[in-house]
């Protein structure tokens, strides 16, 4: 079993740990600003907000770019990790997609201005795009047909059509701070229920 060296220094796995958490705070804090401020917030506001100095920012993400590819992806997998939680925890398959939606459109809210900031390497952004529609069509697509499966929704909706109908609705959102998405895609779900039987 190891043991702490006499000289104090902590051991290496605890450091991969404790520089992990701290670039998980970033991307968090950035992830946060942007939704306020937009991509091309100050890098200082973001420090502020995640407790740190700007040399700690730009040791980890040294570019803008770097920063907003790195929220990007952060942000993927948590929507992505969230899928089969919320199947797992709400009261119907139904209500998880609902939520599952929600963070989705959080995503794609912090996802404009994306095309902006990597306007110098389009090869990266399709190699995003790619990544993003990996991870997030099957897990849509697991909560859609867990839906489709307990009946409260038609079948025949696809996940990529409807990621597709969802970030449409959110076009506009960051220049018009008067439009909120949330409420035509509510409609845009509630259009996918299956009415109640009548008695």
């Amino acid at each position: 079993m190891p043991t702490a060296s006499h000289s104090g220094e902590v051991p290496a796995r605890s450091k991969r740990a404790d520089a992990l958490r701290n670039q998980q705070t970033l991307l968090d804090a950035a992830a946060a600003v942007f939704v306020t401020s937009g991509v091309d917030a100050p890098i200082r506001e973001i420090a502020a907000r995640a407790g740190v100095g700007l040399g700690t920012i730009y040791r980890h993400f040294p570019t803008r770019a770097d920063l907003v590819v790195a929220v990007y992806r952060h942000q993927v997998e948590a929507c992505a990790e969230a899928g089969p939680s919320l199947l797992a925890g709400a009261d119907s398959p139904l209500a998880a997609l609902r939520q599952w939606v929600d963070l989705f459109v959080d995503f794609l809210v912090t996802k404009h201005g994306l095309a902006n900031a990597m306007q110098s390497d389009s090869s990266g952004f399709d190699a995003l795009h790619t990544y993003f529609l990996d991870r997030l069509v099957p897990v849509c697509a697991q909560l859609l047909d867990a839906a489709v499966n307990t009946g409260e929704i038609r079948p025949g909706t696809h996940a990529y059509e409807l990621m597709r109908g969802i970030g449409n609705l959110c076009i506009g959102r960051d220049s018009d701070p008067h439009y909120d998405p949330r409420r035509l895609v509510e409609l845009l779900l509630q259009g996918l229920q299956r009415p109640p039987r009548s008695s």
